[in-house]
């Protein structure tokens, strides 16, 4: 059970959008590979999430919103969430 907890949270820092200012946890795994945990309902906190909603469409199938990639990226770049194995 420690080993996968270990696995799912290790590594993870909190980042905030650069649009929007939602809050996520986001790991670079490599990268091409990031992993985000949502730390609140995506569909109130995110405008685009919210957008797609508000037009009759889902949310399901959606990893993040470009924004959010977007300023992770440029997070990513500027060496703000370290990186694999940090």
């Amino acid at each position: 059970m420690a080993d996968r907890r270990e696995f799912l949270s290790a590594g993870l820092r909190s980042h905030d959008c650069d649009t929007c200012g939602t809050c996520v946890l986001v790991k670079k795994n490599s990268p091409k590979h990031t992993s985000i945990q949502w730390l609140t309902d995506a569909a109130t906190s995110c405008p685009v999430f919210a957008e797609r909603i508000a037009d009759g469409g889902h949310t399901a199938l959606l990893d993040t919103c470009e924004r959010l990639g977007e300023s992770i990226a440029r997070a990513a770049r500027d060496g703000e969430l370290g990186g694999p194995g940090e």
